[in-house]
């Protein structure tokens, strides 16, 4: 497939990011979309919409080797007329470094989803508030699970991208408050009772509850607009219309509009087509890769990597025929031996057969 890269008539967004690690690896991938697409689809584009047009398996990863795998991928596929990506400082620096010696400038698109979540962590993380409320849902967790109301149980922290999710927790909180507000003794045994016992502050913390949940039910609406139908003039003034329903102060409303005002001047200087500001679509083909290699009892970033381009795009008969024709093994060999530097299975193979050829004992 990567073989099969060429340039394009048409403008073309170019989504990038890393891997989750898996061993010591990651991997880079950069997947190709055209402008039109999002206006053509009516909704968030798929996997079926994307080309990759390049992949870097790599242990060592900043703004410098960035720089240099972009500089490689970009001469084959031609430059985009824009870059989505999240708020990685290391893809930062190296689209950076990669746009300085071309010496043009690409737009850049800061993911809607890590920039919302980003506002939503300088405003909440480190309240008083927030750290009460978080410990009173782990301690209340831990008392509901494996029992008959562990179906209220909250939404799971997550340790890294916490905010990403936190909107499925601003609404169980939201309608938690409304169980929890009964007035009166509950009956002794009552799933109010139990509640209670189980966190017994809820209540207390009703001031943080309304409006945390209130603003990540905003962030809600205005990332359903923007993923799904992209950024134009028309969807600017309806994400707009739900910010104002947050506070003046309201860190996230500040951030947002920050954004929004940043991006639209980008939209209209591509040409006025609605413009894809997220990059949810490269982490959807990180999760479909994981699934597949987490069948192997000993994940490894091996060739499996090459993989990741054929679960985009569209795949008929004379796609994969010419791939199988022109790719011969030798071939595959040959990119595993310049762009793997090893793999555990072949490191384990060697390890034992120096081990075997030792005397015991030695």
């Amino acid at each position: 497939m990567l073989a099969q890269v060429q340039t394009l008539l048409t403008s073309w967004a170019a989504i990038i990011d890393h891997s989750i690690d898996i061993g010591t690896k990651k991997a880079l991938v950069v997947l190709r979309v055209p402008l039109a697409t999002l206006s053509q689809r009516g909704s968030a584009i798929c996997l079926e919409d994307c080309e990759c047009i390049g992949l870097k398996v790599c242990e060592t990863v900043n703004g410098e080797t960035i720089a240099l795998d972009l500089e490689e991928i970009f001469k084959r596929s031609g430059s985009p007329a824009v870059i989505i990506k999240d708020c990685d400082a290391s893809l930062q620096k190296g689209v950076r470094l990669w746009s300085e010696k071309q010496g043009v400038s690409v737009p850049v698109i800061e993911d809607i989803g890590h920039v919302s979540a980003s506002a939503l962590k300088e405003q909440f993380e480190k309240t008083k508030a927030y750290i009460q409320f978080t410990a009173l849902l782990r301690t209340g967790a831990h008392r509901l699970r494996q029992t008959d109301l562990a179906f209220l149980i909250p939404p799971k922290l997550r340790t890294k991208g916490r905010f990403q999710s936190i909107s499925k927790l601003g609404a169980w909180a939201d309608k938690m408050l409304a169980v929890f507000a009964s007035k009166g003794q509950a009956k002794k045994g009552s799933l109010l009772a139990r509640l209670r016992i189980a966190m017994p502050k809820f209540l207390s913390l009703k001031s943080f509850i309304i409006p945390f949940a209130k603003t990540t039910k905003v962030v809600t609406q205005v990332l359903e607009i923007l993923k799904n139908k992209g950024l134009t003039q028309s969807h600017y003034e309806q994400c707009y219309e739900c910010l104002n329903e947050l506070p003046k102060n309201s860190k996230v409303k500040k951030r947002l509009h920050k954004w929004l005002d940043k991006h639209l001047d980008i939209q209209k200087k591509l040409g006025g087509l609605p413009l894809l500001v997220s990059s949810d679509i490269i982490e959807s083909l990180f999760g479909n890769f994981k699934h597949i290699i987490d069948r192997n009892p000993q994940a490894d970033m091996n060739r499996t990597t090459l993989l990741i381009p054929t679960l985009c795009g569209k795949l008929d008969e004379v796609t994969i025929t010419g791939a199988l024709s022109k790719v011969r093994h030798k071939d595959i060999e040959v990119w595993e031996t310049e762009n793997i530097p090893y793999t555990v299975r072949k490191k384990r193979k060697a390890f034992f057969s120096d081990l075997v050829s030792q005397k015991a004992g030695k």
